[in-house]
Formats: C-alpha cells, sequence, structure tokens
C-alpha cells in the first residue's frame, strides 16, 4: 500500500514481475548474454541514477533482494508472475513458471503465478499446460510470440495450434491472457511482436481477456484502435511506465490517449520487475499530472483514476482481496448532470 503525501491511499498489483537467471552459467549461446543486455539497457538508461544496479546483480538477483524491493520497499501488495521461457537461449530457461512457483509456494499471499505456453509445442504442450493449471490453480498466462524456436523466429495467435490453446484455455477457465507487445529485445524480430493479430483473437475468444503488456508501443496508435473495438482488450503499462521519469510528455501524451479510447478500467500498472524498481515508479506515478497545455485533450488524472490503474483494476481481473478503506470510494453525488468524455465510435 502506498500513502502519498497528501494522505491519498493506493492498493498496489504489480501485474508483471519476473524472477529471472540470467547467469553466464545459464546462457545457452550468445543469444543469452545479448537478450539480458538488451534489458540492462532499457533499465540502465530509463531509470533514475540512484536506482540503477550493476549488471552482475542485474543478471542474478536473489529472493531477498525480490521481497525486500517488492514489499518492504516498493509498496507493492501482490505481485503477479509473468514467465518467459526462452530456452533456445537458457539452458535451464529465463523466468519459468517452474522457478517463479518457489517463490509462489513460500510466500503464497504476496505472488499470482502464472504459467506460458507455445503454441509450436503440439499436442505435448497442451497436456503440460493442462498439468500446470491443475497442479497451481492457475488463472492466467504469459505469450512471447516473438520467441526464437530452433529455425522459427515467431509465432501469431492467429496459427491454428494458437487458437486451439487459447480454446483450451477457454475449456480450464485461464480466462487472462497476457501478450508481449511491446518494443523488441535483441535478438528477437521486432515484427514478431506486431499487435494486429491481437484483434481477431479477441473477436474469437470474447470469453477470454487479453492484457497488452506494453500497450503495443511503439505500436500505441495501432493498439488504441484495437482496443477500443474490443472491450475485452486491455493495456498493461510495463515499459509505458518508466517513460514518466525520462519522457513526461511523451507518457503524458500515451496515458491521456489510453484513458481516452480503453478508459480507466482496463488499464494495469506494472514495473516489470527487475527491468524497473516499483518504488521510484509508484511515487512518480502517484505525484504525475498530465501537462496542463495538454489537459483540454487528455483531461487529468485524478486519485481516483491512479487507484483503478494502480491496483483494482488488476484486483477486479484476478479477483483479489482489497481491504475496505482501499476500494474505490463512490462518487459523492452532485446533481443531476454528469460530465462524459466525448463519444469514441466502436464499429
Amino acid at each position: 500500500m502506498y500513502r502519498a503525501p497528501d494522505g491519498e491511499q493506493y492498493f498496489v498489483v504489480d501485474t508483471h514481475v519476473h524472477y529471472w537467471d540470467a547467469s553466464p552459467e545459464n546462457w545457452a549461446n550468445k543469444y543469452g548474454e545479448g537478450f539480458i543486455n538488451c534489458f540492462y539497457d532499457y533499465h540502465r538508461n530509463l531509470s533514475p541514477e540512484e536506482w540503477v544496479w550493476p549488471i552482475e546483480k542485474f543478471r542474478l538477483y536473489s529472493e531477498e533482494d525480490m521481497m525486500r524491493d517488492l514489499f518492504d520497499e516498493g509498496y507493492v501488495d501482490v505481485a503477479i508472475f509473468l514467465p518467459t521461457y526462452l530456452t533456445d537461449f537458457y539452458r535451464r530457461g529465463f523466468n519459468t513458471t517452474e522457478r517463479d512457483a518457489i517463490l509462489k509456494e513460500k510466500h503464497p499471499d504476496r505472488f499470482i503465478l502464472n504459467t506460458s505456453w507455445d503454441p509450436r509445442d503440439g499436442e505435448a504442450g497442451l497436456e503440460k499446460l493442462e498439468e500446470k493449471v491443475e497442479k497451481w490453480d492457475i488463472k492466467g498466462v504469459k505469450l512471447y510470440t516473438a520467441e526464437w524456436r530452433g529455425d522459427s523466429r515467431g509465432w501469431k495467435l492467429t496459427d491454428p495450434w494458437a487458437e486451439r490453446y487459447l480454446d483450451k484455455c477457454r475449456e480450464l477457465g485461464v480466462t487472462n491472457v497476457h501478450v508481449h507487445k511491446g518494443p523488441t529485445i535483441w535478438p528477437l524480430t521486432r515484427d514478431a511482436f506486431d499487435v494486429s493479430d491481437v484483434d481477431d483473437a479477441a473477436t474469437s475468444f470474447p470469453e477470454l481477456t487479453f492484457i497488452v503488456e506494453h500497450c503495443g508501443v511503439p505500436r500505441l496508435e495501432d493498439f488504441c484502435w484495437i482496443g477500443v473495438q474490443e472491450p475485452n482488450v486491455w493495456g498493461g503499462l510495463a515499459v509505458v511506465a518508466p517513460f514518466i521519469h525520462t519522457r513526461p510528455r511523451w507518457f503524458g501524451k500515451a496515458i491521456g490517449e489510453l484513458l481516452y479510447w480503453l478508459g480507466e478500467d482496463r488499464i494495469t500498472w506494472a514495473s516489470d520487475y527487475a527491468i524497473w524498481h516499483p518504488k521510484w515508479l509508484v511515487e512518480q506515478f502517484v505525484d504525475f499530472q498530465i501537462p496542463d497545455d495538454m489537459t483540454d485533450e487528455y483531461g487529468q488524472l485524478t486519485p481516483s483514476i491512479k487507484r483503478k490503474i494502480l491496483g483494482l483494476n488488476a484486483a477486479r481481473l484476478y479477483d483479489i482481496a482489497v481491504p475496505e478503506d482501499l476500494r474505490e470510494r463512490e462518487p459523492a453525488e452532485t446533481g443531476p448532470e454528469v460530465t462524459e468524455k466525448p463519444a469514441v465510435p466502436t464499429s
């Protein structure tokens, strides 16, 4: 929980965290080193200077580091694991469900455990997915459409096998589908993260919620046009959020566009830990206001909107219990007239 200097309180759900092993001993080839070095560049270039780690710690941080950073210092109430396997680059995988489960089992009230699947695993992968869901009562998956697999450089949500996996998710009650659709990471292919296949999948599987991690950046506009038409498409602020520090006007435009097209109820907050530390991200987000010369177009970021984004939206998505004093307050009645934002075309 975060109590701001003005007394406002915020329940915080970090919807995108990792417990990775990118140590040199785990590198399968040069791509393992290159991938984590690219992550480190994001960490180093977008973090405040005092929050930059040595690269050795960044490659392999401890359980103690993670628990302190998220929950003791970072204001996080609940954190959601989003696994990324990358078994072509890392001998034991980069950030697996099994590794994340170690912390989930030690701290069951602090973490939500998700898993992952890859349609290129065929029937065997479907069986493994069902086993993991049954073992850990999983409600969400993280999909990484640009992951390499042998000669394959990625896949799409519209591939026939991907549709079979989405249908299996629907059957198993795995309703939260987190899809990485954002900036590329070396050596992955940028176009394999294109957001366009979300449109078809969201239409075909209305029972599932597609949380587009990184909001499609650098294809934010494309994502917004999909999100406004598909009510089961949400935006995750991982990678978008740290620009609040280095490019505050760009962040103001990005959050303004997301609020206009998707609305305040379909945006989730995330640190993408350990790329960034949640403490400074929470503090700067709560302090942030859209610049005055942009408010005529985008409006204001009110404490109510910030509460929803920082935790209440994700709590609703994952049925997380929120203490009564941290829930959204009912608006006071001010009269019969209500001012609404301009209508957005949905068809």
